[in-house]
């Protein structure tokens, strides 16, 4: 059985495409990825870390969209 992939979101009476809601979603993830990562100390590792954070989110974003928005 093939789940309909939804067109848009309804949150509170306001209609947004699942792209958003999927770009929302990776940048909580990345917030959290990034405050680990300085927690941590990892980031000193990186040569230009906003790079690294910027990957991170298009990343979340494609993975988040793919697996759980378009479920």
């Amino acid at each position: 059985m093939i789940l309909p992939i939804p067109h848009e979101f309804a949150i509170g009476g306001v209609y947004m495409p699942p792209m958003l809601v999927a770009g929302a979603i990776a940048m909580i993830a990345t917030l959290a990825t990034s405050r680990l990562l300085d927690h941590y100390q990892w980031t000193r590792n990186f040569y230009y870390p906003p790079l690294v954070l910027l990957a991170l989110m298009v990343i979340y974003t494609v993975v988040i969209g793919t697996f759980i928005v378009g479920a």
